[in-house]
């Protein structure tokens, strides 16, 4: 049964009408599209022109004596001077188009990508979603800014020639066009072929990108075990598989050009003979036999490039699809038709009423399971417990990137599912146990926590993280680029800025997820005055692993999978003698 699904589905992506997409975002560009439509027609009737031109030299100038061919010849030149003038305006247009229509669809693709939640990205690697904002677009623009093109321009050449060549000559023309059920049988037979084939080559080249992102972004991983040689054959592996399908497409291509090109070319030769005949005979004049010959070489050769670019055409048909997957997809998690208005002032008032939740890429384990908490607005909660214990879901839970599968989760009282997940992120305020930092200035990651932030505010939040003076001993201050992944800095610089960026972000509700773990002694202790600070006038909840942290907690709730095996201050915990305090001496070697 998923065998069946997997070949529908292939052959959905292979279908030529997904090429549609291309044409709504191409017809929101008319101007262009009438342009090269235009210029099109008029290269290909100036092509067709030549041979009308050379029949008139042969049959009026020649048959003059010589003595009258300039003006039939300065007729030829002015055709040609059509011709390139017309190609050139068709080029630019048609590559202008192109170009616009890929961008346009990059940017629909990752705008829809940015609304959806996080579950989409676990089930589909973010390493092969860029390889089809990259190679597949890149298949689009020459789809739309060539092989489109291409096509049409040999579809009106090859019409408009045999058009002209019954007009020449009715038999030699109708000879010539029995040929045609010759051609069109390899192209439906081997065409099936070129599609499987063409969208399997698409599907190696993401995997030659997703491979090659994977370890480049984890370098030092990668150096750090001596894996050079695995990956380089890993990658290697890949290219050759890329290579291996590709030489299977060109190859079929290959064959099928062969045969069509072969076969129209064999059919010309058999009808020029017949026409030579005619000649001799006198049923038909040299000038008009020439230009039989120049218009069937245009038919010959307007045919069998469509065979060629029939080929792209089913790898743009693969690569809309896959485009269109993404810019359809919908998200898991929307805001309702008529969110509920969060009240105001915010309180930053967080509750779990029974939740019980799994992941979607673990549906057998749960997070959490009937999960209870109610933390008060301007309370400081501390939440520890062993590893995999759902620590880190509450957050998850809590910013909504996911809903429970039971129960509700409530911001200032109202549920999450009721409200914009826009206005609930923004009463947020986080910091990762993996600083995330973009490839940027200082200035700019710091203020992603609040765009609109002045010149001083940036700074006092700098300052308030104990980032300021680092961040003014680099090369240019504030401006200076941090490399991709934040990686000119120490892990610990990279905390604090994200710390600088949370203290911005002035939310009511603050999420620390082990936000001091990578400072070292002295840092941390600044940093933690700055978190002591910020933490005064907001809610807070703490995940966290250091002694001083929960120490100064209002209530410390101890999880075990996914429910709350202990709640209480850390005095009263330790005295308890369980979880946490088996936790307390293991951690924080502190003495029960």
């Amino acid at each position: 049964m998923n065998a069946d699904i997997s070949v529908l589905q292939r052959e959905r992506e292979r279908d030529i009408a997904n090429l549609t997409l291309l044409w709504r975002f191409a017809a929101r560009y008319p101007g262009a599209i009438a342009a090269s439509a235009l210029a099109l027609l008029v290269a290909a009737a100036a092509t067709l022109a030549i041979p009308y031109g050379f029949r008139q030299v042969i049959d009026r100038g020649f048959a003059a004596g010589g003595g009258e061919v300039a003006p039939y010849f300065r007729g030829l030149l002015g055709i040609v001077v059509v011709l390139a003038l017309a190609t050139a305006t068709r080029f630019y247009f048609v590559s202008w188009l192109g170009e616009r229509v890929v961008a346009d669809l990059r940017t629909a693709v990752q705008s829809n990508l940015l609304r959806l939640a996080p579950r989409f990205f676990e089930e589909n690697r973010p390493s092969e979603i860029a390889s089809r904002l990259t190679a597949d677009t890149s298949v689009i623009e020459q789809v739309v800014g060539t092989t489109v093109s291409v096509a049409l321009r040999n579809v009106v050449m090859g019409i408009g020639g045999v058009a002209y060549l019954f007009a020449l000559s009715p038999k030699l023309a109708g000879l010539l066009l029995l040929g045609i059920p010759l051609v069109i049988g390899p192209i439906v037979v081997l065409g099936r072929r070129v599609r499987r084939f063409s969208q399997e080559s698409q599907d190696r080249i993401a995997d030659v990108g997703s491979t090659a992102s994977e370890a480049l972004g984890a370098m030092r991983i990668v150096q750090a075990f001596g894996q050079e040689a695995r990956e380089g054959a890993r990658f290697a592996q890949a290219v050759e598989r890329s290579f291996q399908t590709a030489r299977r497409r060109f190859g079929i291509r290959a064959a099928m050009t062969a045969i069509v090109i072969g076969l129209i070319f064999g059919s010309i030769t058999f009808v020029l003979w017949q026409g030579a005949l005619d000649v001799a005979a006198g049923r038909l004049s040299g000038g008009s036999i020439a230009a039989f010959v120049l218009v069937g070489g245009i038919v010959a050769g307007a045919f069998g490039a469509l065979t060629e670019v029939y080929g792209d055409l089913l790898r743009g048909a693969g690569a809309a699809h896959r485009l269109a997957q993404l810019m359809h997809e919908e998200p898991d998690i929307a805001a309702p038709a008529n969110p509920v208005a969060l009240p105001q002032p915010p309180r930053g008032e967080l509750r779990f009423s029974g939740v019980t939740f799994r992941y979607p890429t673990r549906p057998d384990a749960s997070a959490l399971r009937d999960f209870t908490l109610h933390v008060r607005a301007g309370e400081r909660v501390a939440v520890v417990g062993p590893s995999g214990a759902g620590k880190s879901t509450l957050f998850q839970l809590a910013l909504r990137f996911y809903d429970p599968q039971e129960g509700s989760v409530s911001l200032d009282g109202v549920p999450l599912p009721a409200a914009d997940p826009a206005d609930v992120r923004r009463r947020i305020s986080i910091v990762p146990q993996e600083a995330v930092l973009f490839a940027a200035s200082a200035r700019d990651n710091i203020r992603y926590g609040r765009w609109d932030a002045s010149e001083a505010d940036i700074r006092a939040a700098a300052r308030a993280a104990n980032a300021e003076a680092f961040i003014d001993a680099l090369p240019g201050g504030f401006d200076s680029f941090l490399g991709e992944r934040g990686v000119r800095l120490s892990g610990g610089q990279r905390q604090r800025i994200a710390i600088a960026r949370a203290i911005l972000r002035d939310a009511p509700l603050l999420l620390l997820d082990e936000a001091t773990s990578a400072l070292d002694a002295e840092s941390e202790r600044l940093v933690q005055d700055a978190l002591e600070r910020l933490m005064a006038s907001r809610t807070t909840v703490v995940i966290a692993h250091r002694l001083a942290t929960v120490r100064a907690a209002d209530r410390i709730v101890v999880m075990d999978e996914g429910r709350i095996a202990e709640e209480g201050t850390h005095d009263q915990l330790v005295v308890r003698g369980g979880l946490y305090a088996r936790l307390a001496r293991l951690q924080f070697d502190v003495a029960a």
